[in-house]
């Protein structure tokens, strides 16, 4: 799709007025729209058929919803899909379904007056479209299979050494739930980290997000709150809507505060807010990472956490769905080691032992 400045899109979605709303702000935005369809079997007939770029995919539609039409679309003709989700707990859960099959992001339909809020976040909506459309799906699904069966225990250690008090911080947008779910479920309790991520998601998202990691991993996950305090085996993941702050930090155990502070780059919660904080705060090892996304969020803080003394790591281009962020973070000249996501638990693991002298 790169050769073409014009990508082709396929919008997928039961209700007309959404379909002329969204095929419109793509049109105004550059994107061409091929082709509509009202449910996901349409929807996967017209894929296979146009072969386009991206595809917008709504949640639910009849006949075939929108997590079916993703399995089926990547299984019969590999397509970079965008999810189109509505700001509900119940499309939250599976929107995050749809992304283990396959899809690559989501971007959350406005509820109340439609057509205005479409319009007010149209920008956005196109900058997305564009960027799913860069994905290679192809890649994308042979790297995620080879890790869920090669490299998930890795990391895993019996009687290792760690040292005191570590913390971790996680950068993510674009791509990064099954990335993030990934990483942290390799990650050994008994390294006695504190974890912060920071993942670009809106709100009503954010507590599925930290529900699904606290399944998957040993660490204790929840979604941050304002005054929240943690230390070694806990996580907490960044509040949609808010910027989490590393507040205080006493030992071993820091506390975050949430604020709603004018977006950086951007975005609300940022990572560069958290990374910056948390090297301000912390003086005890911090290990500072930035996995795929669009975007630049995440540089300043990389090269917060580097010039404070921790250990910076970036996920490398090959296997990342958008190497903005990373790339962003690389160019600042602060990052230890450009990881493939195969090796990025096993490097932080690597950060977080004695040295040998």
């Amino acid at each position: 799709m790169s050769a073409r400045s014009s990508p082709r899109a396929v919008v997928a979605d039961d209700s007309h007025f959404m379909r002329s709303v969204i095929s419109d702000i793509l049109e105004e935005g550059g994107v061409e729209v091929i082709a509509t369809a009202k449910n996901g079997r349409e929807a996967t007939e017209i894929v296979c058929e146009q072969e386009p770029d991206v595809v917008t995919m709504d949640v639910e539609m009849p006949e075939m919803n929108g997590i079916e039409a993703v399995e089926q679309i990547m299984a019969e003709c590999p397509t970079p899909v965008l999810m189109l989700s509505a700001h509900t707990d119940e499309n939250a859960s599976v929107t995050f379904e749809a992304l283990e099959k396959g899809a690559v992001d989501f971007f959350t339909k406005p509820g109340g007056e439609v057509s205005m809020e479409m319009s007010r976040l149209k920008d956005q909506l196109v900058d997305m479209v564009r960027t799913v459309a860069d994905v290679d799906p192809v890649a994308r699904a042979a790297r995620n299979s080879q890790g869920a069966t090669t490299e998930s225990a890795t990391p895993a250690a019996g009687a290792e050494q760690y040292v005191d008090n570590p913390t971790l911080v996680i950068g993510s947008s674009t791509g990064g739930p099954t990335v993030v779910e990934r990483v942290l479920s390799e990650l050994p309790v008994a390294a006695n980290l504190r974890i912060l991520v920071v993942q670009h998601m809106p709100d009503e998202f954010t507590s599925r997000f930290a529900n699904r990691l606290d399944g998957r991993s040993e660490y204790t996950v929840r979604e941050a709150s304002d005054g929240d305090r943690i230390g070694g085996g806990d996580a907490l993941v960044a509040a949609g809507g808010y910027h989490m702050e590393v507040s205080n930090y006493t030992h071993g155990r820091l506390r975050v505060a949430l604020t709603e502070d004018a977006p950086v780059n951007s975005v609300r919660p940022s990572v560069d807010v958290t990374m910056e904080s948390a090297a301000a705060a912390i003086d005890d090892p911090l290990v500072g990472v930035i996995l795929t996304g669009m975007g630049e969020d995440g540089a300043n803080g990389i090269r917060a956490i580097k010039d404070a003394g921790g250990t910076t790591l970036a996920q490398n281009e090959a296997s990342s769905a958008v190497y903005g962020m990373p790339k962003r973070a690389v160019e600042t000249g602060k990052i230890d080691d450009v990881c493939s996501l195969d090796s990025i638990s096993t490097r932080i693991i690597e950060a977080v032992k004695p040295e040998v002298h």
